[in-house]
């Protein structure tokens, strides 16, 4: 019997992750992206150890485990270069049973990529829904420029604007403006070295973190209208964070204008009612989009790509693995949106007396223990997949997730 079809509509991590996992358990899969190439918009990504968990299951994360950079302490700081809060890599990584990894995008995306037949990717290819499908009847139909294609499952993995949540949940008024903008980078490093950072201003914050390549991924974000924009980027960089703590102007000095990316904060803090309809499933940003401010929008999606191949075997009932999916993934991210959302709030406080109050706070948290900084990502960082992991060994030889803290770091303290 020829396999069960999936379509996924859109390219991204998690619907890369999606196509691999579906591709694994046994159906035909093609992935449809609207954009002429696999280049993703973006620079650098963070996966946390839940998101690497979930690429063991496709046989990746140990791959992506070993380009973690973060070597020794980080942590939070002023825009005077004071220290609010530290942590070490060690002990994040005690924690939570393995490292944070910060990588370009683009080798993500190319290494997911690599787990499916080229044959099942096309690109320049927009795609739309026409029906969501039947889950006991009639296939989902998908109008592309070539005509229209029949699937028995389409997976929305569509973005945040996603076309896919729209034709399913049409009252659904989607994501909102969460308040601020971000901007991305990745530069080389810079001669002096620093510690891993988040700094917190007046709502604003910058990040610089390293990469496995020796280049240096900073971010940034601060409150401002919608839509709003300048004509230089570097230059909007430089006038808010030019005066901030070394290294962040010899950052923006070593970027091109047309290296600084700028893009809005949108967020879905009310929730769908399901993440299914039909035949059709959603997942990553058009399922649940959230603020960044906890690194968990693409590990989330990653989580939502295994998690769905898990439910949905070929030959299985359609119907109860989607219903199956929502159940799992729904209330989970709901959770951490809503995490989220709460500490972009206090990334936005702007008077000076609540920024005050803000950082003495993180700095009486710390003293007390840097455990105790960890324990946000209780319940986040921690998660594991439903299903046995086996990317040291075959499928039939499932294996659990090989990292474990050198011997020198087993004793530090959480």
């Amino acid at each position: 019997m020829d396999a069960p079809r999936a379509v996924v509509i859109g390219s991204g991590t998690g619907g890369l992750t999606a196509a691999v996992a579906l591709h694994r358990s046994g159906w035909q899969v093609t992935v449809l992206e609207r954009a002429d190439s696999l280049a993703p918009v973006g620079a650098g990504i963070g996966l946390a150890p839940n998101a690497q968990r979930a690429l063991d299951v496709i046989g990746l994360g140990d791959e992506i485990r070993s380009l973690a950079a973060w070597q020794g302490e980080g942590g939070m700081r002023r825009p005077d270069g004071r220290w609010l809060s530290r942590t070490d890599s060690a002990a994040a990584a005690e924690r939570f049973g393995g490292p944070l990894v910060l990588l370009h995008r683009a080798t993500l995306i190319d290494r997911i990529a690599a787990a499916l037949p080229a044959s099942a990717l096309r690109t320049d290819c927009p795609a739309h829904l026409v029906d969501p499908g039947v889950a006991g009847g009639r296939p989902a139909m998908i109008r592309t420029l070539d005509g229209t294609m029949e699937a028995d499952l389409v997976v929305g993995a569509d973005g945040i604007h996603s076309a896919a949540r729209a034709t399913l949940f049409p009252d659904h008024p989607g994501p909102s403006y969460a308040g601020f903008t971000t901007w991305r980078v990745v530069v080389p490093a810079p001669p002096e070295p620093f510690a891993p950072h988040e700094t917190w201003g007046r709502g604003a914050l910058w990040g610089s973190q390293p990469l496995k390549d020796g280049r240096i991924y900073a971010y940034a974000a601060a409150v401002a209208p919608a839509s709003e924009r300048a004509g230089d980027e570097r230059a909007e960089l430089l006038r808010r964070f030019g005066d901030w703590h070394a290294p962040v102007p010899q950052i923006i000095a070593a970027a091109r204008p047309e290296d600084v990316l700028r893009n809005d904060v949108h967020q879905m803090t009310r929730p769908l009612p399901a993440f299914h309809r039909g035949r059709t499933v959603l997942l990553g940003d058009a399922a649940h989009a959230m603020a960044p401010t906890l690194g968990q929008g693409g590990n989330q999606a990653i989580e939502d790509g295994i998690v769905l191949a898990h439910h949905v075997a070929p030959g299985g009932d359609l119907g109860a693995g989607l219903a199956a999916y929502t159940a799992d993934r729904l209330p989970r991210t709901a959770a951490v949106v809503r995490k989220a959302a709460q500490v972009s709030r206090l990334m936005r406080l702007s008077s000076a007396p609540a920024v005050a109050v803000r950082d003495f706070v993180m700095t009486t948290v710390s003293r007390l223990g840097p455990g105790l900084v960890l324990r946000t990502f209780d319940g986040i960082a921690d998660w594991r997949p439903p299903q046995p992991t086996y990317a040291a060994g075959t499928k039939d030889t499932p294996a659990e997730p090989r990292w474990a803290p050198a011997p020198e770091d087993r004793d530090v303290r959480r």
